[in-house]
């Protein structure tokens, strides 16, 4: 898990998506800050996780990060637009190091309505 952790870290680092598919599980469930409904499979995982490297930016990093296998808890933080943005990524881990659940907790409430615009456009266009 360890090592899929750090693969997720490099991922979220460079903002390429291009690595995600050897990381995340078939079957891996997304829980958007914002949709009420989970996100099934890697298809949809991989489709949020890349519209969330576009719009977030260069000021997004990791600040805290607890660990408890299989279990992953990163908290995070970038300013978009001047306002600071704070959140949280859980992620799961199966035992072949594959994420099958990752879930996205974003404060304050003008972060998650500013993250909500920018992701449906971004979704819009990356869906074609």
């Amino acid at each position: 898990m360890l090592q899929a952790l750090a693969q997720w870290h490099e991922i979220a680092r460079s903002g390429d998506p291009a690595r995600l598919d050897s990381l995340l599980a078939e079957d891996c469930v997304f829980w958007s800050p914002v949709v009420h409904r989970p996100q099934q499979g890697r298809d949809l995982t991989r489709l949020y996780l890349t519209g969330a490297m576009a719009v977030f930016n260069d000021s997004f990093r990791y600040i805290k990060e607890v660990v408890a296998e299989p279990h992953a808890v990163l908290e995070f933080t970038c300013d978009i637009d001047g306002i600071t943005v704070n959140g949280v990524d859980i992620i799961t881990f199966n035992a072949a190091g594959k994420i099958v659940e990752f879930k996205v907790m974003v404060r304050p409430l003008k972060g998650v309505n500013l993250l909500h615009a920018r992701m449906a456009s971004m979704l819009e266009q990356l869906a074609g």
